[in-house]
């Protein structure tokens, strides 16, 4: 039986390579659902060649033109945020794949659970912002997450029939473009060069946070409450390459690791079809060509943000969405040309330590934490 996605974002770079994945699986999938913000042009062609039941655009602003441009099509057209998550509880949709960027991702995650959906994750900010709430929202409803992360993709599978829990699971960094950059270079470089990432196509904010490697403290963070571990257990190493997506370490010292061209819609097609896997006609890894694989530990005075992610993880409460708030401005302030990119980290450096704790937070209190912490950037980008 065809299982039927939804696809929150599905204009970004991750939703276009899920798309990829369910063309050349027809026989697997069926297209359910479509939402994107803003970008309608591509909604529309999107909405054209997948058919799906039904289609959100959340900027209401977008609707007339994508229900004018769908009606003779049989497209249900909707618009805004309450229309998304009330079509999440949809009988007819399986598998919700959120690909959405940034907080915005969190209340469809809530949505999707609630509605008691397999949810497949690429919306790293639902887990760093409000990672708590999620786990034990998506124990109470039985709500499986399967990590579409390539580095949490890669423990989920090497986790995959294992009995003995890990004593200890490896993130691999690839280091970003910066990673043989000096350091007193860094308050030079431009927008350009921060997002030209060495080895994977990804959007512009996910490329500016693998610069800073606050991309790699996130997914410490996501690797926390996906797979139940204290942050003492969870590692980052650098491996520029790419090939080993990530590594579990067990009891006895054995490592499995799971390997792999750099490529999206590996872990994509993983997560829509798990447990099985599907024929993919995706490049396939030549270990001979690759060469020397090297691992190097991640130097933390040159990318703080990683540390501030460990560091926002021991505090608890609502830090780690303080962390992503402040992050989040400051990323758009850079991409925005506002400030220069060692400014990054300054902001959120400031941000985690005047944020205001909240202990046991509850949704409103991580909204909160996101709102006030999103505002002392804006008025640290401005000055």
């Amino acid at each position: 039986m065809k299982k039927r996605i939804a696809i929150l974002g599905s204009t970004g770079s991750v939703g276009v390579q899920a798309l990829e994945v369910i063309a050349q699986c027809p026989q697997d999938f069926e297209v359910e659902m479509l939402a994107a913000r803003r970008n309608v042009d591509l909604l529309i062609a999107q909405a054209r060649r997948h058919l799906p039941n039904a289609v959100v655009i959340t900027d209401p602003a977008f609707y007339l033109t994508l229900k004018d441009a769908l009606k003779p099509l049989p497209v249900k057209v909707f618009a805004g945020n309450r229309a998304l998550e009330e079509a999440l509880a949809l009988p007819s949709v399986d598998i919700v794949l959120n690909a959405i960027v940034g907080i915005a991702g969190l209340l469809p995650t809530l949505a999707a659970i609630d509605a008691g959906k397999t949810i497949a994750l690429a919306n790293k900010e639902t887990l760093v912002a409000a990672g708590e709430l999620i786990r034990r929202r998506a124990i109470q409803k039985n709500v499986s997450i399967i990590p579409v992360d390539s580095e949490h993709s890669a423990i989920f599978q090497c986790l995959a029939g294992e009995p003995s829990p890990p004593e200890k699971v490896i993130l691999t960094a690839s280091g970003g473009p910066f990673l043989n950059t000096p350091l007193e270079k860094l308050p030079q470089v431009t927008k350009n060069e921060a997002l030209r990432h060495p080895q994977w196509q990804m959007g512009s904010k996910i490329t500016i946070d693998s610069a800073t490697m606050m991309n790699k403290g996130f997914e410490v963070i996501e690797a926390r409450w996906l797979f139940d571990l204290p942050p003492e257990r969870i590692e980052v190493v650098v491996h520029p390459q790419s090939i080993v997506h990530s590594l579990v370490q067990f009891a006895d010292g054995a490592l499995k690791a799971q390997m792999g061209v750099p490529d999206m819609r590996l872990p994509i097609a993983y997560a829509l079809s798990h447990p099985h896997r599907l024929p993919l006609a995706l490049p396939r890894c030549n270990l001979a060509e690759a060469g020397a694989l090297t691992f190097l530990p991640p130097d933390m005075h040159k990318f703080p943000c990683l540390q501030f992610a460990y560091d926002a993880l021991g505090a608890g409460g609502v830090a780690c969405c303080a962390l992503n708030a402040a992050n989040e401005a400051a990323v758009a302030a850079f991409l925005a040309d506002r400030i220069p990119f060692v400014q990054i980290a300054r902001i959120v450096e400031q941000c985690l330590a005047r944020h205001t704790p909240a202990a046991s937070p509850a949704l409103e209190d991580y909204l909160a934490a996101d709102t006030q912490a999103r505002q002392m950037a804006e008025e640290w980008a401005a000055h």
